[in-house]
């Protein structure tokens, strides 16, 4: 309970340095070159192996694409199989969390970095070897899953002890590295495909995601105080202990409204986000597009991911972080039901292709914007002194959520090569992301009856 209030007191002391009334009375401010030294290591880790990762949609479609050619790996293979490696990588990109989170605590997070930098060019490299379905499932989806894992974790967990009041502003230019990553990548995937085949393309990818993973997490630590009051928390455990050891939440947290809440809501969300991202070029194609707009399609949605991320982490910073949190959950939500279903029924090409770059556009804004918000808002809900133990489970959450959602839209697919064969799949969607959007608002209603001492109040947190 000590190293907790410790750790709780990192967050206060984070806050009070964002005012200039406190410069003289608190801790040493962090210089703001270190500050951003710590944004841009954190974005290049979102930038490469999650960038990548977020246009598997490149490789949903050619995979489909050799489904229905002999003599290749993929051959018959239906998509639920395919959309299997991608949804196999994203979901223990955040599975493996707790045990990520716990050893960026106990051995710092440069090692933990450079190893998933390693896996990452393994796993690569295995896969533009396979000879089976199976191959690229366990090399592409296991092994870079692992690897995108323990890049990823320590780039989410380590930056918001540096930051208070802009928090969410700096988490959602980290978070953008994603959608940047998938925007640079998409066409680089589509004319390396093209000119080099698949295998070397994978190959190439793979070396080069080494070498930026390895060189951000060069630069990536924990914030001063918070590294001293884990080194006191680190001193009573052994490297044993460590490695297997995850330390969980407070039980008297977990058995709360606001824990069960924000648990559904993670699951949910998650469950629902990587189908439009790993189906967005496949299902262009059923609307008459080509491969290269299929690409187009993937690196707009990045694009607007990026944005969505900055923006409204701006805008969350002052409206407050819940509230954005629960409004780009409900947009989500929207698109999916208003644009993306309607694009399946739509009565012509035409107005099914506007319904679905309006449904890319809005989809890619908000329904990132939710990512990029998560970490604030676990702050929120459950404060700095258990950030890490609950960020740790609910990623877990999410991880398990992918690995179940994506693969099961995958069956809702008909056989057909016609935007209705994707209704099924994109009312699936809506439902998910619906139940989502509700629980965000009712973990939203359980803090502010914490805050109000049992009372019923509805208050829009305008300003700080």
């Amino acid at each position: 309970m000590a190293s907790e209030a410790k750790i709780a007191s990192v967050d206060r002391s984070r806050e009070a340095m964002d005012t200039e009334d406190n410069f003289s009375d608190g801790p040493r401010k962090p210089s703001k070159w270190r500050q951003c030294s710590i944004v841009v290591a954190a974005f290049m880790l979102n930038f490469s192996g999650c960038g990548l990762l977020f246009s598997f949609g490149i490789y949903q479609s050619l995979y489909e694409d050799l489904s229905r050619e002999p003599g290749n790996p993929f051959t018959g293979a239906s998509s639920a199989e395919i959309t299997l490696i991608g949804s196999i990588a994203a979901s223990l990109m955040k599975l493996g969390a707790p045990y990520v989170v716990a050893w960026t605590k106990y051995f710092k997070p440069e090692p933990v970095i450079y190893a998933g930098g390693l896996l990452y060019g393994i796993g690569s490299v295995l896969a533009s070897f396979g000879t089976a379905l199976w191959h690229f499932q366990l090399a592409q989806g296991v092994l870079i899953g692992i690897a995108t894992c323990l890049a990823y974790m320590p780039s989410m967990v380590v930056p918001p002890s540096w930051f208070g009041r802009h928090r969410a502003f700096c988490l959602g230019i980290i978070s953008a590295g994603t959608g940047i990553g998938g925007l640079v990548w998409s066409p680089v995937l589509t004319l390396c495909i093209r000119e080099l085949g698949f295998r070397n393309t994978l190959r190439l990818t793979g070396c080069l995601n080494t070498a930026l993973i390895c060189i951000s997490g060069y630069a990536l630590a924990w914030e001063p105080q918070m590294a001293a009051s884990l080194r006191e928390s680190n001193a009573e455990l052994s490297w044993a202990t460590a490695l297997f050891k995850v330390p969980l939440p407070p039980k008297s947290l977990v058995f709360t409204r606001k824990f069960l809440a924000q648990a559904i809501n993670a699951f949910f969300q998650s469950a629902a986000y990587y189908t439009p991202v790993f189906y967005i070029a496949a299902y262009s194609k059923t609307l008459g597009y080509g491969d290269a707009d299929g690409a187009n399609f993937t690196a707009l949605s990045n694009a607007c991911n990026a944005i969505g991320k900055i923006g409204v982490g701006f805008i969350a910073d002052r409206i407050g972080r819940l509230d954005s949190f629960f409004l780009t959950t409900l947009l989500s939500c929207v698109s999916t039901a208003g644009l993306w279903v309607s694009s399946t029924v739509a009565p012509d090409l035409d107005r099914g292709r506007a319904l679905f770059v309006a449904f890319t556009v809005m989809y890619g804004l908000f329904a990132s914007a939710y990512v990029g918000l998560f970490s604030p808002a676990l702050v929120e809900l459950f404060g700095m002194a258990n950030m890490t133990h609950i960020t740790a489970v609910m990623y877990m959450l999410q991880g398990a959520a992918g690995l179940v959602g994506t693969p099961v839209a995958g069956v809702l697919v008909s056989g057909s090569s016609t935007p209705d064969s994707y209704l099924y799949m994109a009312v699936a969607v809506g439902i998910l992301m619906f139940i989502s959007a509700i629980s965000v608002q009712w973990a939203r209603i359980e803090l502010m009856r914490e805050q109000a001492e049992g009372r019923w109040k509805w208050k829009w947190k305008w300003g700080l």
